[in-house]
């Protein structure tokens, strides 16, 4: 028999979360809807598909938890959200790195922040709609694994929690073989309104989809040099946090390279204010050093081999990886592209999420290193 958990369920207003806690009160458990106000301005954030935070968004989680037959909360975490996730960001870019604020925003507000005042309200769980699975070891502790359906596993996402935290975290959808087309019907069933309703894509706090200019507000312009591998100046630009490690589209160079070959961002400099361009071979990367590791458990001892990926919609590419010094070092077995510092890098071991750590600095085939 299952026990009973008191759990708090995040509904961000869209279809995931709201099958999620249908799930989790139906499986018999006493659960609470609550939806996170991210934003003391709610009408900047996206709206209907392009978003999770919105006054819409609270709306349809409300109605979706009156459906369900739950309580249901609006929790203001604007000013942690603010701090944690959007000045982080920003303060990235401005570094030159390129950060994943969704991969911030679980470990920093889901899974930080709401699960340390569930747990000091008295819930055992927090329930989202994410695509990952908790499994139950015989000795009590507890892994993160994959989802059953690779096409929409978010394990990548979840890499930095803690064991403690996995001990607390309950997703419903992860277990099950079913398309999104299935959960949507599912929802129908339920008699969810929210059962049609789009996706949320891209980040929710960048209103109309503007990244770059979204970092011009909060950074000012300041135009700098694209320069060639030799230093060749090849273009300029309004601000080198614009721009991100394997970037072909949008470089404004006048002329083609001497070969005819497309050029892309090998490095952003943010000392100089400098962003340099090269061919796609010499983006290959064979080696990096990541930093602020978190392990979905017990820390790995020694050397080992496993898998990983570098982005939430990316590959597996087998790699060694092993701390030192405090740091993990990774060695990739075939190169790799589009590396970026700022990026987080999850390990696996089969399905299994050993952790998680920031991309530091990454050594390349060819002569050239980006480093943070």
């Amino acid at each position: 028999m299952t026990k009973t958990l008191r759990v708090l369920a995040a509904m961000s207003g869209g279809v995931d979360s709201a099958v999620a806690a249908a799930r989790a009160a139906e499986a018999g458990h006493d659960v609470t809807g609550v939806h996170l106000a991210l934003s003391a301005n709610p009408q900047s954030f996206r709206t209907g598909a392009r978003g999770c935070c919105t006054i819409e968004d609270s709306r349809d989680a409300r109605r979706a938890a009156d459906v369900i037959g739950i309580p249901f909360y609006v929790w203001d975490l604007a000013e942690r959200f603010r701090e944690d996730v959007v000045d982080d960001f920003v303060a990235e870019y401005e570094a030159g790195r390129t950060p994943n604020p969704c991969l911030r925003c679980n470990e920093k507000i889901k899974f930080a922040a709401l699960l340390d005042k569930a747990l000091a309200l008295g819930f055992d769980a927090v329930c989202t709609g994410h695509y990952a699975t908790v499994v139950l070891n015989e000795d009590g502790t507890r892994e993160l694994h994959r989802a059953s359906d690779m096409a929409k596993d978010q394990s990548y996402v979840l890499g930095v929690l803690d064991e403690k935290q996995l001990a607390h975290a309950m997703f419903p959808l992860g277990d099950t073989l079913t398309t999104k087309d299935e959960i949507r019907a599912e929802a129908e069933r339920r008699g969810l309104a929210v059962a049609k309703k789009p996706d949320s894509h891209d980040i929710c706090f960048i209103a109309d989809g503007d990244t770059q200019g979204f970092l011009a507000g909060r950074l000012g312009r300041a135009e700098g040099d694209i320069v060639d591998e030799t230093g060749t100046k090849v273009g300029s630009h309004e601000g080198a946090y614009g721009f991100t490690i394997g970037q072909r589209k949008g470089l404004r160079i006048g002329h083609p390279a001497a070969d005819g070959k497309p050029r892309y961002v090998l490095d952003i400099s943010p000392v100089n204010n400098t962003v340099t361009v090269g061919p796609a071979e010499a983006l290959d990367v064979i080696a990096l050093t990541a930093i602020k590791p978190r392990w979905c458990g017990t820390a790995p001892e020694g050397p080992g081999r496993y898998t990983a990926q570098l982005r939430a919609h990316g590959d597996e590419t087998p790699v060694s990886a092993a701390m030192e010094d405090g740091e993990l070092r990774v060695s990739f077995d075939a190169p790799v592209r589009g590396v970026a510092p700022g990026q987080a890098i999850v390990l696996y071991d089969g399905t299994r999420v050993v952790g998680s750590a920031t991309i530091a600095a990454t050594t390349r085939r060819t002569a050239a290193t980006a480093t943070a």
